[in-house]
Parts: structure tokens; sequence; C-alpha cells
């Protein structure tokens, strides 16, 4: 890869998007944000913005082509994949690989390769297109079972389903919830699970593969809703999942930040699903790590060397939701917010809200978790999204 500076293009502009592009300007690069709409968060810190739709194979190479980035870092899942392909043969190097975002954006794909490819630990699941074929699978894996879109993010479209009769239900949701083409969901046991932990795994160009200290966190409707590190894991179950986490990501290849989840269940460790970038549990770091997971990122893009990665003691975040729909937005509380020491509001600067958008984090680290968790609460709770 050429010397610096050097042109990064971000397919996806969202909070996390907006880490990755400020992280990559400190180190003196230049960074297009490309997304589906104009003034997403990234937008108003990087140095040039396209606004084109993601899912177009044509509109995305047009605009790779004219800008010839050096580095381009897919951020979202509804990406035209096979353009990425065409231009990592036109010597663009592709984040981590055209071949790991393809393999990544659709649940099936990547379950297939971590179950029957790679043998590793995963809840029972099937596979269904049509509404009837979901009732002929999901008895035989017990209730409740949990549906989901094969392609969508941030929890969108994933139902718990008790019995047969809410399976209509269920599969309605995830084709509502869906994002691209495919009419298909994964449909798996429901496991009862002591933690659902997201371990940060670097995967660097010239080093070992390094890990950050697991993180612990909580969803609602499949969304992330608080998150705290380090994590409390035995040195089996760290290990467990430190082996399946590397197994995988030496699969994939490339280069970069991998957030790969599991769920504890007593002494196993059992893969969920993985995210070739940057994950939003990992926003935590921002306040936890020396090098925040966005550091992390763009110096294992750029091959440039990772020393030493170091963590609080305890450190949570708090996600802030939007309650309903506004064309605009403004914010109420900050002040009483950042009130308390050691504690950071993170807003995203979305330009608009719906019921249950994500709009900020709170951040906050102390010397012990339960005082993090309960600072990150508190802080959280003081800011309201209000109309703008």
């Amino acid at each position: 890869m050429a010397g610096f500076p050097r042109t990064v293009m971000l397919l996806g502009s969202g909070e996390l998007g907006k880490e990755v592009a400020i992280a990559a300007q400190r180190l003196g690069c230049s960074v297009i944000a490309c997304d589906r709409y104009a003034g997403a968060p990234a937008m108003q810190v990087a140095d040039k913005v396209e606004v084109l739709p993601m899912t177009d194979a044509a509109a995305l190479l047009e605009v790779a082509r004219r800008h010839r980035p050096d580095v381009v870092i897919p951020e979202i899942e509804a990406l035209a994949v096979a353009a990425l392909a065409e231009l990592e043969e036109e010597g663009i190097t592709v984040i981590p690989t055209a071949r790991a975002t393809a393999v990544t954006m659709n649940r099936d794909r990547i379950r297939d390769l971590a179950a029957q490819e790679l043998s590793l630990r995963t809840a029972r699941f099937a596979y269904a297109a049509s509404a009837e074929e979901l009732r002929r699978v999901a008895p035989d894996l017990g209730w409740p079972v949990v549906v989901k879109p094969v392609m969508s993010s941030s929890g969108k479209g994933q139902s718990v389903v008790n019995g047969p009769e809410e399976l209509e239900a269920a599969w309605n949701a995830a084709m509502a919830g869906a994002r691209g083409t495919s009419p298909r969901v994964i449909v798996e046991e429901f496991l009862r699970f002591d933690l659902e932990i997201t371990l940060l795994t670097v995967k660097q160009r010239n080093g070992e593969t390094l890990f950050c200290p697991p993180i612990g966190h909580e969803q609602a409707q499949g969304d992330y809703q608080c998150s705290w590190q380090p994590a409390r894991l035995t040195a089996d179950q760290l290990q467990q999942a430190q082996a399946m986490a590397r197994t995988v990501t030496d699969n994939l290849g490339g280069a970069g930040l991998f957030g790969v989840e599991f769920f504890l269940c007593g002494d196993e460790v059992i893969f969920s699903e993985l995210s070739p970038r940057p994950h939003d549990t990992g926003l935590v770091t921002l306040i936890s790590q020396n090098l925040s997971e966005f550091e992390l990122h763009i110096r294992a893009v750029l091959g440039l060397p990772i020393p030493a990665i170091r963590t609080a003691p305890a450190a949570a975040s708090r996600v802030i939701l939007a309650d309903e729909s506004m064309p605009s937005v403004t914010y109420t509380g900050l002040e009483q917010a950042l009130k308390e020491a050691d504690t950071q509001v993170l807003l995203f600067g979305k330009p608009n809200a719906r019921p249950g958008r994500r709009m900020g984090v709170a951040l906050a680290c102390d010397t012990e978790m339960t005082a993090a968790r309960a600072k990150a609460d508190r802080a959280a709770a003081c800011i309201t999204v209000i109309s703008g």
C-alpha cells in the first residue's frame, strides 16, 4: 500500500463510520463518506461525501472509480458486494476482503461457514424461504425459537416465537425488517444463555491476531442497549472464544477489526454472529481502552503497529434512544449528564428520529463495574431527544 497520506472510502456513514473517519483523519488520511442519505454522521466530519443507493452496483463502481481510494471500508451490510470484488480486482484494497464482506452480510452464509465448514458450536438452526416452510421446520427446534431475516441490521425483523400460532406474524416481521431482496429467514433454537459477549478481534497484516478484553452486552428486540468491559469469563471460556474467533477470522482473511459475538451457556461458548468491522457494543472502548476499536481498526487496515491494548478496570455504555418520529431533533439534559467525573456523552448527529432509533450513547468508567454501569445509565437517562 502507498505511503501517507492515504484515501479511505467509507461505504456506510453512520455513528460507527463517523468514529472510523475521525480515527483515520488523525493519521493523516483523507476520508470519503458514502451513504444512501445526505447528512449521515460520518459525512459531518469527512473530507468529501457521496450520496448514492448503496445496493446499486453501477453507482457504487462509478463513485469508487472516480475517487480511486487506497482503501474501501464497508460499514453496513446492505451493499452491492459484487462491485467490491470488481474493485479488488482493480487493485483497490477492500476491508477486510470482498469475500469476507459478502460472506458476513448474510446470516446464512456466515452461519454455514461457522457451523458446517469450520465446525464451530452454534445454536441449532434451519432456513425457510416461505411462511409455509417456516411452519414446517420450526417445531423441530423446540419452542421458543428465534426468527431473523438472513440479511438485516440492528435486530430489525427479529422475533422470539413461543408457538406455531406466532409464526405467521414472525415471518411478516422478518420480511418487513429485511434488507436486500432475499425472501429467506434463519430460525434457531432459543438459547437460555448466561451472558452475551462481543470479542473484538484484530487481524493484523503483519502480526499476530490480537483480542480486546471481552465486552458483555444486553439487547432488546435484537438491538444493543448497554455494554460493559471487561466481562467476566473463566480462563477456559475466554480460551474457547478466542480460538473460535481466530478460526473464523483466519478463514475470512484480510485485515481489520472484527466484532465476534458469542453466547455463554454454563461452561460452553457458542458462536452467534460476526461483523467484519467495529461493533456497536464496542463504543464502550472510546472510554475503556487506550486505543478504541476504531483506532485499532484503522491501524490494522493501514498496517500500522499495535504495541499494547490497555483497558480500564471497569467501563460501560448505555444507548440514548428516540421515543418518536421527528423530522429534526435537538437534545436537553446534556449539562446534567456530564456532571459526574469520567463520563462522556456522544450525540451522533443523525438528522431525524424514529421510535427506538439510536441517537447517542453515554459512556462511563470507574474502579468497579456496578458503579461504572450505574453512572452510564444515569448519564443516558438525563438526555431527552426532542423535536428540533
